[in-house]
């Protein structure tokens, strides 16, 4: 393991390090939350880990983001100052308190914030979402407020890329659902049916005589398999989710396709992570390994060994990466390939990895793995669905007006051969034939609807297009060749040590004293948050200003009291 500095102090909480562009420094004085250690019970800290949330708001010349973070039954929003000037921590833009629930995650809405309305989502431990929002104090929107679609902790939430209405929501039960805010949730428990399945997956839609919450229910690994996070890519074109079960399992998310999988060495997936160019995968977890996926060739192509305890959190660095972009071709060009990575992990360690070309064109030899997946059809009168669906999706009823929104960022009707060559820069491969989510938004089987008119629209009828689709109708999804991961030993999917490049990472330091859970990648600094609610933030090399500058100088007599400073102020 690469590591800077002398061994015998590599314990020490450190304030400073150096990479190849510069010195990395702490700026102590820089925290928006500091919990008083006589109110702050200390039980309470294993509940949830700390995730930060961040927001640019348009039309806002100075300190146009917001922060977000939750500590506890807590929630705190505050003005995003980066390095230019201390945080002010006494007024706050907004505190939440929750009696009987804890925050678990959150997300902006970043496509449609404006000076009128800044959206965000909360996810809770009982599996409660609500819809607030920063502008408008009055908003509040509460999805399966009973309960009834699912009861377990919401792990991950976020916003389906460029989109005004639609979010996912991953839970502790190994399911991921589909929501529309503009629709409510149903009264009663729901009625689902099985739409597509596959190895490991399986994709049900909610049928009710009214369109409601959830559109979609996805069941992903083993019974009771908890989702621990999933991430879109950047070309918004794919949907990489990693569980409990130890596999990451990348999906085509309009065509619901599952297009890769890979597997951790041992124990569960916590955390995953696209590079910009939407090219590789960085997963970690249990196995205290960090790990790099390519999209292209469906494979593992590189592992790091560094951290000594579980990785929570795999982020890449935009802003220090080099790479040739995806719409432009390699050929007759001398450009050179260089990943930043980060990850930190519950040995209060930060790592920062460089991953250049001569890791990524390592030869070696894995055998692959086949995927197999299971489609059904949905026609209307014999007719294949996607051959109507430019028809429906401009018609009146809510479920097209829905779809719309949620086409934005694929712009079905309008930008069609854009869409072709993203798609084909992304993944390497031509148009997808089956329908899109989009479409299938657009023609299920939602029972007798009535539009404006009062007509009754007519009903789609489903059929699977093969047998033995009965043993995927529960919450459990059986797959006989990914459930035995011994059988994934050696394949692509899971390379031996000896078969597959080994990173060391670029600098290795313990930057807390509690276990850390966010990392947050900005143009001017690095922003870490840990168990204990303390959220740091490390200037970038040059970005500190000659008016801020007595704040690194104070970071040298700090050290391992940053996290234990009894005069630290407190919200």
């Amino acid at each position: 393991m690469a590591m800077n500095g002398d061994s015998s102090v590599k314990d020490d909480q450190k304030t400073r390090f150096s990479t190849r562009e510069g010195v990395y420094s702490l700026m102590p004085l820089i925290e928006y939350y500091r919990p008083n250690r006589s109110n702050f019970a200390a039980t309470s800290i294993p509940l949830n880990s700390v995730h930060l949330s961040l927001v640019t708001i348009p039309g806002i010349r100075e300190y146009n983001e917001r922060l977000c973070l939750n500590i506890g039954k807590e929630l705190y929003i505050y003005v995003y100052k980066g390095v230019r000037s201390g945080a002010d921590m006494i007024t706050q833009i907004e505190k939440k308190t929750f009696k009987t629930m804890n925050p678990t995650c959150h997300s902006f809405n970043s496509f449609c914030a404006s000076c009128e309305s800044v959206p965000f989502l909360i996810g809770f431990n009982n599996g409660v979402v609500t819809m607030q929002d920063l502008v408008r104090k009055d908003f509040h929107k509460v999805f399966n407020e009973e309960k009834l679609v699912d009861s377990s902790k919401v792990t991950c939430i976020q916003w389906v890329p460029n989109s005004k209405n639609f979010f996912l929501t991953s839970h502790a039960s190994g399911q991921l659902y589909l929501y529309n805010e503009e629709l409510p949730c149903s009264t009663s428990p729901p009625n689902y049916q099985l739409f597509k399945s596959g190895e490991g997956y399986a994709i049900h839609v909610c049928k009710t005589k009214t369109t409601r919450n959830p559109l979609y229910r996805w069941v992903i690994g083993s019974e009771n398999s908890c989702i621990n996070q999933f991430a879109f890519s950047p070309c918004n074109l794919y949907l990489a989710v990693v569980s409990q079960d130890g596999f990451l399992r990348v999906f085509h998310y309009d065509t619901m396709e599952l297009v890769g999988i890979a597997r951790s060495y041992f124990g569960g997936l916590l955390c995953v992570c696209w590079s910009p160019d939407s090219k590789y995968v960085a997963i970690g977890g249990e196995d205290d390994l960090v790990t790099i996926w390519s999209f292209h060739e469906k494979q593992i192509v590189a592992r790091g060994q560094g951290h000594h305890s579980w990785v929570n959190v795999v982020a890449f660095d935009p802003f220090t990466s080099s790479y040739l972009p995806s719409d432009q071709s390699s050929e007759n060009r001398c450009f050179s390939t260089c990943y930043r990575l980060g990850s930190v992990g519950q040995d209060t360690q930060l790592c920062l990895w460089d991953i250049t070309d001569d890791v990524l064109r390592q030869p070696f030899h894995c055998s692959a793995v086949t995927i197999k997946s299971k489609t059904n059809e949905y026609s209307n009168n014999g007719e294949v669905c996607g051959a109507a669906s430019s028809n429906h999706i401009n018609s009146n009823n809510s479920i097209a007006a829905s779809a719309h929104h949620h086409v934005n960022h694929t712009n079905h009707n309008n930008n069609n051969s854009n869409k072709d060559n993203q798609l084909e820069s992304c993944s390497g491969t031509s148009k997808h034939s089956p329908p899109t989510l989009t479409q299938r938004l657009v023609l299920l089987s939602f029972g007798e609807r009535r539009d404006s008119g009062g007509n009754s629209s007519k009903k789609y009828s489903s059929r699977s297009n093969s047998s033995g689709s009965d043993k995927y109708a529960g919450n459990s999804v059986r797959f006989s060749e990914l459930e035995d991961p011994m059988k994934l030993i050696g394949t692509a999917a899971c390379p031996r040590f000896d078969q597959c490049p080994r990173l060391e990472p670029l600098i290795c330091k313990k930057i807390s004293n509690e276990r850390l859970s966010s990392l947050v990648f900005k143009e001017d600094c690095i922003l870490t948050s840990c168990y204990d609610g303390s959220v740091f933030t490390w200037a970038r090399p040059g970005k500190v200003t000659s008016a801020n500058s007595h704040l690194v100088a104070a970071a040298g007599s700090l050290s391992t009291t940053i996290s234990n400073d009894s005069t630290s102020t407190v919200v």
